[in-house]
């Protein structure tokens, strides 16, 4: 999977796991501050927390990611780190 910049975002920055678990992974760059995004969806199910985290910890660098609010009832979850460049 490629990282992509400035949310030009295109199916090399998506990958599917073997058991069906999609990932998205996106950063917004601006002069002051960075923004990683990853969402994660399966067709069946909500992902599990253990199954986000792992990914997490590999994808989100140098912040904490906090989950977005989702719809009720959504198969999809996304999750948020904000940096600001005089950190």
């Amino acid at each position: 999977m490629r990282l992509p910049i400035n949310r030009r975002v295109d199916e090399s920055h998506h990958t599917v796991t073997p058991d069906g678990l999609s990932v998205w992974y996106t950063i917004q760059v601006s002069p002051h501050s960075r923004i990683q995004e990853a969402i994660f969806e399966r067709g069946d199910r909500m992902p599990s927390d253990e199954e986000c985290r792992r990914w997490l910890d590999l994808l989100i660098v140098g912040a904490q990611a906090s989950e977005a609010p989702g719809i009720p009832g959504s198969s999809t979850r996304r999750f948020e780190a904000f940096e600001n460049a005089a950190s």
